[in-house]
């Protein structure tokens, strides 16, 4: 092996161990969160209704409704899933942290109301991000984990990669029939190499949705380093009427929400914020997809007049702003349907099983080496002991 080489093995070694424990917690997680959806919708009777051809409830409806359950929180965020899904309110209780109540967009009816950090998918999701540390620390545990396996990945696949042309067609397939070392050792190396492309891209759209230099790196490289000044968020719409000049006759949210439907007909899903820490707007996001969060228009409106005072249409938006809007959607392997989620899901197992795998082959390799020492400590041992004999019967 060469020096360069050697240097890379050391470094591939060394870095395992300091990041395989939390890449294992993060790619098992990941794993898990991949079908959260499906799962859910299998598992929950609430997360489906029937429209019966008829019209959604208003939002202030839906935030009346609300109040009416919970008196004192706070109604920020409003949530039509699609037609066959229900709506939901989150609302702010203060110091009890926030509260989904789910209810039906046709009757009215609540259907469930549940606390985020009791959901199973949520506390998954929080290990996957934070590993249940403090968000600020743990963010930074997670994302230097992230850094260090892409470097291990990348490493990886310079030491395996066959030198000879012969040897490739062979190192490309897991050899079933050899001893369970050799198993091992190829579903280290021969899934690594399958995993490795797919990994990166999970890895890099997990690190922009974490951290904003990440994200403003793709958003600048995607507009070829041009940034446009109509998406930066410095330009975050406020009100025009802070004193409440010019009330509107019907409740804002309202308007805002039959103006989003009209311009994004085929839309399925609209998320709504009302959150009073938005200086003096309304914003509604529309979705083409239902549960899924790329391709999105948005619109602004002024929170006591309803006047329109943004529109972020998907058509007009540029490439780095699509692109980091997809990142969800990447991440967790839903862009592009069912086959995308099925390869995340794979390549987030076979990342889990990296250390796993790796950790076995230092074992071995160990164990071997003590072996080898051993014996030719014992080799040394017995020609002194027959040179010692040879020189007494001497």
């Amino acid at each position: 092996m060469t020096p360069f080489k050697k240097g890379l093995l050391f470094c591939h070694r060394w870095l395992g161990f300091i990041s395989g424990l939390v890449v294992f917690i993060v790619s098992i997680t990941g794993c898990i969160f991949c079908f959260q959806d499906e799962i859910q919708d299998a598992l929950h009777d609430y997360r489906r209704v029937e429209s019966h051809g008829k019209p959604y409830l208003q939002p202030s409806q839906l935030i009346n409704i609300a109040k009416q359950k919970f008196p004192k929180a706070s109604p920020d965020y409003m949530y039509y899933y699609g037609e066959k899904r229900p709506a939901a309110v989150l609302s702010n209780t203060g110091n009890e942290g926030y509260i989904y109540i789910f209810i039906n967009p046709y009757t009215g009816t609540i259907t469930h109301t549940e606390t985020p950090a009791t959901n199973f998918f949520i506390i998954v999701e929080y290990i996957h991000l934070y590993l249940l540390l403090p968000p600020a620390i743990g963010k930074w545990v997670v994302g230097v984990a992230v850094i260090i396996f892409m470097v291990i990945m990348v490493t990886g696949l310079i030491l395996w990669w066959p030198k000879r042309k012969t040897d490739r067609r062979r190192s490309f397939t897991i050899k079933w029939g050899g001893r369970w070392r050799r198993v091992n050792y190829d579903l280290h190396n021969v899934l690594g190499f399958y995993a490795t492309s797919i990994a990166v891209i999970l890895a890099i759209s997990g690190l922009a949705i974490a951290f904003e230099p990440v994200s403003r790196a793709i958003y600048n490289t995607a507009n070829i380093g041009k940034n446009i000044r109509y998406e930066d968020e410095v330009t975050e719409p406020k009100s025009d009427s802070l004193k409440k000049a010019g009330v509107a006759k019907q409740p804002v949210v309202d308007i805002a929400f039959a103006h989003a439907r009209q311009q994004s007909p085929k839309a399925e899903m609209f998320l709504i914020h009302n959150d009073p820490a938005i200086s003096g707007a309304i914003g509604v996001g529309a979705y083409p997809k239902s549960m899924h969060y790329a391709y999105a228009s948005g619109y602004e409106f002024d929170k006591y007049n309803g006047k329109l005072l943004k529109t972020y249409a998907y058509n007009k938006k540029s490439p780095g702003l699509k692109l980091n809007e997809m990142n969800y959607d990447i991440h967790v392997g839903q862009i592009g349907g069912l086959t995308t989620k099925i390869i995340a899901f794979l390549a987030s197992l076979i990342c889990a099983s990296l250390p796993v795998t790796g950790f076995i082959i230092w074992l071995g390799k160990r164990k071997k080496s003590r072996s080898k020492t051993s014996k030719a400590r014992n080799a040394v041992h017995h020609k002194t002991h027959r040179r010692m004999v040879l020189e007494t019967k001497g």
